[in-house]
């Protein structure tokens, strides 16, 4: 069995069915212009796929199109001569090739193809996972709310997200190091710090007594924490200098503040790998040294008013939008550090990037940032550039906003607080497994209505239960056999038997396409790819269940189709494990 699993390790069914494709297509090419049925020259590109419709061939090629030019032939006259060189099929992941309309190449897998897939995913129990990313060291950041007070309702869809592409980019093969990012320095902790001052004054002084801040955080949370602070200590800090108060409330909420995100996310099943703090930049000149670098390369200069500008449309301008159409304020030149002499948020901004890439060495940063952000995306991986790194190696998605609705309407305030929806009032309101899964249903750049009533539902309507519910079915059919008296065998004991069943066969594809669409998924960044193969998983194996018998199947038959239960059994717990979505054996 070892030695099985060993064998199945990185399997990718569906690549390596098309690298054979290809492999196949080129030597009978080679060949047929060796015996000079075909001119000699070089071989064009060409494609090699599979099509969304089968009924033709599971691999089409349009080797002979694409040569038409380079041979001088017609594209009928170069799939014959290709057909006709066509090394021989044995032992390879095909049993016949046809040539279809003007010359299209189609080939037809064999049944032992089908056989490798369901052994494949039964034998190892990390089928799905494959090599592609050889390792690259890849560093995910998401969420990162300010710690200034509780997380949205869009932290709580960024959060699925960048969680749940981290796990595919893992399973795809790369290094992957989830991080959130703490800003704990800068304006809004002066804001955070002022309004703490105000509202512990204001429990002493009365509120018509003490002017509460006109940028002031206004949430509940702030009053909250005042009033621990002020239990704690009383009116010692009352005749104090604003500093010194502000300085003391920041020290007493902040922390407070950070280690709430930490609970709230872990009751989301998020942990990070890195909680790193903007302030460390500050404190280990991090950020001083970007600007020097910046100012040593001509990047920035000095303003009349001792302010040091950043050059920004300079180095922004290659990552602008693809319509070319330039934001306004792409085109300005940014403050990098104020005329009192404290640097900006982007200039930490740089610096933080500078850490990730330069620093600590990652190939690749992918963030995911609201869609708010979208002016910003040039100017830091312009940035990037121009700090003597290469911006096309940040990457951003851009997350678009989500609508609560319940009743067909949208709910905008919170029940319990009367203020906007959180994290923790969301997860209040539906199962963490259904808000981790709603969430990866589209992909980031879409908006998107998260249905209240439907992810509470428990019935087919809601996809986490359809797929969830496969997975119990599965393990419902296979205790059932056991009670009879039937146990699975391996896969030598259905060795001799061929999926032959349209269902069958159509179950058997589904579950060889999981490899390639964990591959694509890591490549286009959406993991929402992984939800919806699942949803359409569990529905094929539905088919199968209603159109083929396994208590009844002659013992042979029924091994096969145990192997085809346990086969998706695999991919559907690997998927919902994957995810951190829970996976039932009972519903």
């Amino acid at each position: 069995m070892n030695e099985m699993k060993e064998n199945y390790r990185n399997y990718n069914p569906r690549q390596a069915a098309l690298d054979e494709a290809r492999t196949l297509l080129t030597a009978a090419a080679k060949a047929a212009m060796e015996a000079g049925d075909l001119p000699e020259t070089e071989l064009p590109d060409f494609i090699v796929e599979i099509p969304a419709d089968v009924k033709n061939g599971d691999v089409a090629s349009n080797l002979a199109m694409a040569g038409a030019r380079a041979f001088h032939k017609a594209p009928r006259q170069i799939a014959d001569a290709l057909v006709a060189h066509l090394p021989s099929l044995d032992d390879t992941a095909f049993s016949k090739i046809e040539i279809a309309g003007p010359g299209f190449i189609n080939l037809f897998f064999a049944p032992a193809w089908f056989s490798h897939v369901v052994a494949g995913a039964t034998v190892n129990p990390e089928f799905g996972r494959t090599d592609f990313g050889k390792g690259e060291k890849i560093n995910v950041e998401f969420v990162s709310a300010n710690p200034t007070g509780p997380m949205h309702l869009g932290n709580a869809r960024g959060g699925a997200l960048g969680d749940c592409l981290a796990a595919v980019m893992d399973w795809a093969g790369y290094d992957v190091t989830r991080e959130f990012y703490v800003n704990d320095a800068g304006n809004q902790i002066q804001k955070f710090g002022r309004s703490l001052s105000a509202r512990y004054l204001q429990i002493f002084k009365g509120e018509d007594a003490v002017e509460f801040p006109a940028d002031g955080y206004q949430g509940e949370d702030i009053k909250v924490l005042a009033r621990e602070f002020a239990d704690i200590h009383g009116d010692v800090f009352v005749d104090s200098e604003e500093e010194v108060r502000k300085q003391a409330l920041i020290d007493y909420g902040l922390p407070k503040n950070v280690e709430g995100l930490e609970r709230d996310l872990g009751k989301y099943r998020i942990t990070y790998d890195v909680w790193f703090r903007e302030s460390v930049l500050h404190e280990s000149g991090a950020v001083q040294a970007v600007i020097d670098k910046l100012l040593a390369t001509g990047a920035c200069y000095k303003a009349e008013d001792g302010a040091i500008m950043y050059k920004s449309a300079q180095y922004s301008e290659k990552y602008g939008t693809a319509n070319k159409r330039k934001d306004e304020n792409e085109a300005k030149d940014e403050v990098l550090v104020r005329a009192n002499g404290i640097p900006t948020y982007f200039a930490a901004d740089i610096a933080y990037h500078y850490n990730k890439l330069a620093v600590r060495g990652f190939d690749r940063a992918i963030d995911i940032w609201g869609a708010d952000h979208h002016g910003h995306v040039a100017r830091m991986k312009g940035a990037m550039d121009a700090v003597g790194l290469d911006g096309s190696k940040l990457d951003v998605i851009l997350m678009q906003l989500v609508k609560l609705m319940k009743d067909g309407q949208q709910v905008i305030m919170s029940k319990r607080t009367g203020k906007a929806i959180t994290l923790t009032d969301l997860l209040d309101e539906v199962p963490i497994d259904s808000a981790r899964f709603f969430f990866n249903l589209r992909e980031a750049g879409s908006q998107m209505d998260f249905d209240l009533d439907l992810a509470v539902k428990e019935d087919s309507e809601n996809p986490v239960y359809y797929v969830q519910y496969a997975h119990a079915r599965i393990c419902s059919i296979l205790k059932k056999l056991a009670e009879d008296g039937v146990e699975y065998q391996g896969a030598q004991a259905w060795a001799g038997v061929s999926f032959a069943e349209p269902a069958e066969l159509d179950l058997v594809r589904a579950i060889s396409a999981f490899p390639a669409e964990i591959v694509l998924s890591s490549q286009k960044y959406d993991p929402a790819r992984i939800t919806r193969y699942v949803i359409d998983l569990a529905g094929a194996f539905h088919k199968f269940y209603n159109a083929c018998r396994i208590r009844e199947a002659e013992p042979a038959v029924q091994q096969s189709r145990m192997a085809l239960c346990l086969a998706v059994k695999q991919v559907i717990a690997n998927v919902l494990t994957m995810f951190k979505v829970s996976v039932p054996e009972t519903m």
